[in-house]
């Protein structure tokens, strides 16, 4: 009798060891972050708008990130944009046109391309500071993350993250809203070493139900960690980002 006891015992404890070594979503969420950027840097990148007739409009920009919560831009093209910039820190969002001189505020869901990207996807902060992870799913290719907003502010109320194998990078990202519809699918493409031990998807594309036969897609180049000032992420040195290159 003892001993019969004695292995129930063995046997509930190796079945309650994977219990201890459960994944955390947030820290998984956290790691994905880092593999995506470094903390602090700069990049250019292109933006091409496509519309259903296959016709174009193509944005360069150089963007600069500090910490987690603070991202700036400046437009270099086309000619009718060169000039305008953007900064992001945390949930608030300006845009500076040189001719009108002043900041104008701007939300999370309009688009200053004018695609299928919004601000909050051309302005990204780090997913963990805007989304907790609530549920981990595990594939033959890596993880689905199942992430909500942490504030009703944030563009997307909850996201479905594929991510794959060793590189804890994201393959497919879902956004929806409150409501449960879909707003748009982000692919994410050609992983690619940037040097510095920055290895990343270079391209992301994205399409809507909402926007049908329109694509965006964002395209990264000469990505490499940066320190950069505090004032750089101010409202008064908006006019000066394009002197950062």
């Amino acid at each position: 009798m003892k001993k019969r006891i004695f292995i129930v015992i063995i046997i509930c404890l190796i079945t309650a060891v994977p219990l201890t070594f459960a994944i955390d979503g947030n820290d998984l969420l956290k790691q994905v972050d880092r593999n995506l950027n470094p903390e602090s840097y700069e990049l250019y990148r292109k933006l091409i708008n496509i519309e259903p007739d296959g016709s174009k409009k193509e944005f360069v920009m150089y963007a600069v990130k500090k910490g987690k919560e603070k991202m700036a831009s400046v437009f270099l093209s086309p000619a009718s944009e060169k000039g305008r910039s953007t900064l992001r820190i945390g949930e608030n969002m300006w845009l500076y046109i040189p001719n009108v001189g002043k900041p104008i505020r701007i939300t999370s869901l309009q688009s200053v391309t004018g695609g299928v990207f919004n601000n909050s996807d051309i302005m990204r902060l780090d997913y963990s500071v805007e989304y907790n992870c609530e549920k981990v799913e595990a594939t033959d290719k890596g993880y689905i993350l199942y992430l909500k907003a942490k504030t009703n502010t944030v563009a997307y109320d909850r996201l479905k993250m594929w991510v794959y194998g060793k590189r804890l990078l994201p393959d497919k990202t879902e956004c929806f809203a409150s409501s449960g519809m879909l707003i748009k699918t982000l692919y994410f493409k050609k992983v690619k070493d940037f040097g510095g031990g920055i290895v990343r998807p270079a391209v992301i594309e994205t399409d809507s139900p909402l926007y049908k036969g329109y694509k965006s897609i964002m395209i990264f180049a000469k990505m490499k960690k940066k320190d950069l000032p505090d004032e750089v992420f101010t409202l008064n040195y908006m006019p000066r980002i394009d002197g950062l290159r």
